[in-house]
């Protein structure tokens, strides 16, 4: 029987961006044999620099071959310095979500044994939640579309009930989904009801989508509350639906109770395409050292194996997520290898290696 080809567009981006590529690549080539199954990966321009060098941060050839692979893998972009002429990042991964409708930005995070964690109550190890961020409206929307006065300048939100609609079922069904592996299947909905007619909205239809999931169980929580109670208690949260923006600085937040942006990976997903990525950013200041802890990118890999075998229905590439997910534990937990952020001094060649072979 031949061997499947699945292509993977590969974009691996600025400062520490192709380090972990590199890392991530090599563990695919990996499972695929062991799976049996080969990934044909291209990799395409784009980003800050490429913004730097050519003027365009985007090409439209790099767009074109992300719309025509089986999936997109993705390092980091961005670089402090480079702006555009209204002050704000080149950050090119934010075209492509709008360009793809990537809606769902899905955030997991959990310990991992063998890791300390910051917090001192002991039920802190046993953290295992998802954020899902909604991610073509909210704050982010008003991106490019604000209006600029000379004293004043005005970003606009938006809420629709068809964007709101769908994000919300992604997280239902993704509880749904999680109460079959043994997970508490409950989504907390978080917002700011109490201020914005916006947010209003927002819970209105999240209520109204909930009554179509009776078996989920669903609360409310303002996003101010949600910041404390996810430092304070963290282990009491399955998954969690918010807003763009709200979403964007909560994953932040709880990739801090595990240990940092470098055990955070994270999926862009739409209807029709997935794009995987660490959600950290692009460090330029530890870039070219080799010291990048590469297991958020490692993790988006299984991440885009998990969302591949249900695309292709093929439990082969399942079988293929859990087999990276397991090698990076035992590389954790028998001490094989410690990332700088937990106190070691294992860099990007030594996390790497050690998965490798585990696997």
């Amino acid at each position: 029987m031949p061997i499947k080809d699945i292509s993977i567009a590969v974009l691996p981006g600025d400062g520490i961006g192709p380090e972990v590529m590199g890392s991530a690549l090599q563990v695919l080539e990996r499972v695929g044999q062991r799976i049996q199954r080969r990934f044909v990966h291209q990799v395409h321009p784009a980003g800050a620099q490429h913004y730097v060098d050519t003027g365009d941060s985007l090409p439209k050839s790099t767009l074109a071959a992300c719309r025509a692979a089986d999936a997109i893998l993705f390092g980091a972009m961005g670089l402090p310095h480079v702006r555009g002429k209204d002050g704000t990042e080149i950050i090119p991964q934010l075209d492509i979500r709008f360009a793809l409708d990537l809606y769902a930005g899905v955030r997991p995070v959990r310990t991992w044994p063998g890791l300390p964690v910051p917090l001192s109550d002991p039920r802190a190890t046993k953290i295992d939640l998802v954020l899902i961020r909604e991610n073509t409206e909210g704050l982010f929307y008003a991106r490019g579309r604000g209006v600029v006065e000379a004293d004043a300048v005005y970003d606009t939100q938006k809420i629709s009930r068809a964007g709101t609609n769908r994000i919300v079922d992604f997280a239902l069904n993704l509880a749904r989904e999680r109460v079959q592996k043994g997970k508490p299947g409950k989504v907390t909905n978080v917002d700011k009801a109490n201020v914005f007619a916006s947010m209003a909205f927002w819970r209105q239809i999240f209520e109204e989508r909930a009554r179509r999931f009776p078996d989920i169980k669903t609360e409310n929580a303002y996003v101010d509350a949600m910041a404390l109670n996810l430092v304070l208690k963290p282990w009491q949260y399955d998954v969690l639906v918010t807003e763009n923006m709200f979403g964007d600085i909560l994953s932040d937040l709880i990739a801090s109770l595990v240990g940092g942006m470098g055990m955070a990976p994270s999926g862009d997903i739409g209807d029709e395409h997935g794009l995987f990525q660490p959600a950290h950013g692009t460090a330029p200041d530890i870039a070219g050292q080799g010291i990048a802890n590469p297991t958020a990118m490692i993790l988006s890999v299984a991440m885009m194996l998990d969302w591949l075998s249900v695309r292709q229905d093929d439990a082969a590439l399942a079988i293929g997520a859990r087999l990276i997910e397991d090698a990076v534990q035992s590389a954790f937990a028998v001490h094989i290898v410690r990332p700088r952020e937990f106190g070691g001094k294992s860099g990007t060649a030594d996390i790497t290696r050690a998965v490798l072979e585990q696997l």
